[in-house]
């Protein structure tokens, strides 16, 4: 089966040299027993591979069983996975399969791999090496024969640098690397996709056909796609839907594709998109921001206190910057008491030659301690409300609760 077979069959549109050489690399693997670990970002499309592996190779009348390891909590992931005994923990009333015992003879699809806890990780490993497990509460060893395949969105070897993901486990699952182009990688491709599902859409709610104007279709591929084929799917069926004039030119395609300038990331450098800041590069934005305005007020107080009191040439001096701190204050403090700096008594003299530094303050630049201030800040301000807390720090829900649990804010 060539590649545009394989296209024909499993519904995959585009003729990018990057996404050609990700279906060969599949059709050739599929044969195997061996490993693959899919890489590519979300939406782009690596549980359709993890089809096309599985339905090419000699397991395809075994079952298949896609299992994504992030949406299982931690406590039960080890019993979904290998089962577990009656009475082995509260609430396992009765034995129950997991889903490699189910799935002997077939193929398991590990999506976000990268998020297993380690005493899990310790236990896929035996499974890689002998095909053997032992069910939650359970001494007795299992034996299974099942081919895995698993994906990620993340580096996975920077979770391994970080002691976060098993270096044994990641090279026995990377046996073959299989990665999937993101759809701004395939800017070909960008406007066939949008032509299908615009398509399909149309048949599926009975209405006129969607027909883009040149302007709309050089946006659709200047655009960056975050969310990648998912997104573009997303984006076409609420056109069909709601659209009223079925050319649609760029102005119109402006109010369902996001404003990309529109964010509170850091600004990319040197070319680097937003993907590549990390937490960490926002909690280092936001302690040198801080760092910055101790420092100003640190030299707003030395000049008063050099200047016995008087404050009027210091405002004159620094509009910009007194402008800003009134503004915040007002923000922030408006219910505080209000401090006035008063002059020296008229009896204590006063050397106006001495030069008096401000003395540097020891802060903690702890990257931990910062981390937990910010979300205990941010669950106060929405009242305990992950969600809100989540969308406040800029980050997924999941990493909040894994956050709170690492640094005990429970």
């Amino acid at each position: 089966m060539d590649i545009q077979d394989i296209k024909n069959r499993f519904g995959i549109i585009g003729g990018s040299p990057l996404l050609n050489r990700a279906i060969d690399i599949a059709r050739q693997v599929s044969p195997t027993d061996m490993s693959v670990l899919i890489t590519g970002e979300s939406g782009s499309g690596k549980e359709v591979f993890s089809h096309i592996i599985h339905q090419m190779s000699t397991r395809k009348h075994g079952a298949f069983i896609a299992v994504n390891c992030g949406a299982i909590p931690e406590g039960t992931i080890d019993s979904e996975l290998f089962g577990h005994e009656k009475g082995s923990f509260t609430g396992a009333h009765e034995a129950r399969k997991g889903y490699f015992e189910v799935a002997n003879g077939g193929t398991i699809f590990l999506d976000e791999v990268a998020e297993l806890p380690l005493g899990t990780q310790a236990r896929l490993l035996r499974i890689l090496e002998s095909g053997e497990y032992l069910r939650v509460g359970s001494s007795k060893v299992q034996k299974t024969d099942v081919r895995i395949v698993a994906a990620t969105n993340v580096d996975v070897y920077n979770r391994v640098k970080s002691g976060k993901f098993r270096e044994d486990l990641y090279y026995r699952l990377n046996t073959v690397p299989l990665r999937i182009p993101a759809l701004h990688e395939r800017k070909e491709d960008i406007y066939l996709l949008f032509r299908k599902f615009s398509a399909d859409f149309s048949d599926k709610y009975r209405s006129p056909g969607i027909q883009l104007e040149p302007d709309a279709i050089q946006m659709l591929s200047n655009y960056s796609w975050p969310g990648n084929v998912r997104q573009l799917k997303n984006i076409a069926e609420q056109i069909c839907v709601l659209e009223k004039d079925r050319n649609v030119n760029a102005a119109a395609l402006l109010n369902y594709i996001p404003n990309e300038s529109a964010t509170n990331l850091p600004m990319a450098i040197n070319g680097s998109s937003k993907e590549d800041y990390t937490e960490r590069d926002i909690l280092y934005k936001v302690l040198f921001d801080m760092k910055k305005d101790m420092m100003e007020l640190k030299k707003l107080v030395a000049e008063i206190i050099q200047s016995g009191g008087n404050t009027s040439h210091i405002m004159a001096d620094n509009p910009h910057y007194i402008n800003q701190l009134y503004q915040e204050v007002d923000q922030t403090i408006s219910h505080e008491p209000t401090f006035t700096i008063k002059k020296p008594i008229q009896n204590t003299p006063v050397d106006y030659n001495y030069t008096h530094e401000a003395e540097e303050v020891e802060e903690s630049l702890s990257l931990i301690d910062k981390e937990s201030d910010l979300i205990k800040k941010a669950l106060k301000k929405h009242k305990g409300k992950r969600k809100f807390a989540a969308q406040e720090l800029g980050i997924s829900e999941r990493t909040l609760y894994r956050k709170i649990k690492e640094l005990n804010l429970t």
